[in-house]
This record gives C-alpha cells, sequence and structure tokens, in this order.
C-alpha cells in the first residue's frame, strides 16, 4: 500500500505532501485511533484510509495554501480539539475498487471520531475524479459540509 501510495501521489517528489512512514504513522495515532483504517483480505491490506482531526484554523490555512499538508499534520499534533477532519488519502487495490470498502472505512473512521470531539466540517485535496466523488459522497452521508482545495 505505501508502494502505490508513493505511486499515485508521487509524495517523494512534493514536499508539501504528508510522506506517510513509521513515525508518521505514530503520530496519527497519538491523535485518534482512526486516523489509520485499513481493510485485509489475505495477507495484506487492500483499502488504506488515512484521516487527520484538526483545528479550523489549520483547515483554513491549508486550504487557502498557507501551510502544507505536513504542517497540517504537525499543527494536528497539537490542537487540543479538533473541529475538522481532512480526508487525507483513501487507497485501493485496483481489483478491489468500486466494491464501497474505502466508503465504509471512511465513515467508520468518522463515527469513531465525532464520538470522540465535535466535528463541524470536512476537508480534501483530491488528486482523481474518484477521490473528489468519494469525498462528496462522505460529506452526504455524514451531512457534514465539505471543503475542497484546489
Amino acid at each position: 500500500m505505501v508502494a502505490l501510495a508513493d505511486e499515485f501521489f508521487e509524495t517523494k517528489n512534493d514536499p508539501e505532501q504528508l510522506d506517510v512512514n513509521e513515525e508518521v504513522i505514530e503520530q496519527l495515532l497519538s491523535i485518534h485511533p482512526s486516523t489509520l483504517s485499513q481493510h485485509e483480505v489475505g495477507d495484506g491490506p487492500v483499502c488504506w484510509i488515512l484521516l487527520i482531526p484538526s483545528s479550523l484554523q489549520t483547515m483554513n490555512d491549508f486550504l487557502s495554501g498557507k501551510i502544507s499538508e505536513k504542517n497540517v499534520l504537525e499543527q494536528a499534533l497539537q490542537t487540543k480539539i479538533p473541529e475538522a477532519i481532512y480526508l487525507c488519502s483513501a487507497l485501493v487495490l485496483p481489483e478491489f475498487r468500486n466494491q464501497g470498502i474505502a466508503k465504509r472505512l471512511t465513515l467508520e473512521a468518522i463515527k469513531a471520531m465525532r464520538d470522540s470531539f465535535p466535528t463541524k466540517i470536512l476537508y480534501a485535496w483530491p488528486f482523481s475524479e474518484e477521490g473528489s466523488k468519494l469525498s462528496e459522497l462522505i460529506s452526504k452521508e455524514t451531512q457534514l459540509p465539505l471543503r475542497l482545495k484546489n
């Protein structure tokens, strides 16, 4: 899944993006256990989602281009009561796409986060048409407004 993420998002070539490694995974899980979710079949994950709870200020700064995706995580680590959730990424192996796995995992993770803190809004930086559609669907199903980075 990490190789798929590197290939699709080209994180190694973009210093603005979050490059997920063991340290980043530990940081994410320290914020909330539902920041990372995966669905496994057989020997490993076939779907992986990453969500980052943050402040409204962090969301606004990211969407306006004042801070990078890496800064979203840095600021989220300092946020006491998150009010926004960044729909950071959803990756599904090609042979498992269009089965609703990413949608289910994302909705479950958001529910767990909403049980832990007040959530007012979702935001995303879609890299594909599928990412845009999933973000919009999640917004509709959770009845939370969605803001997108251009």
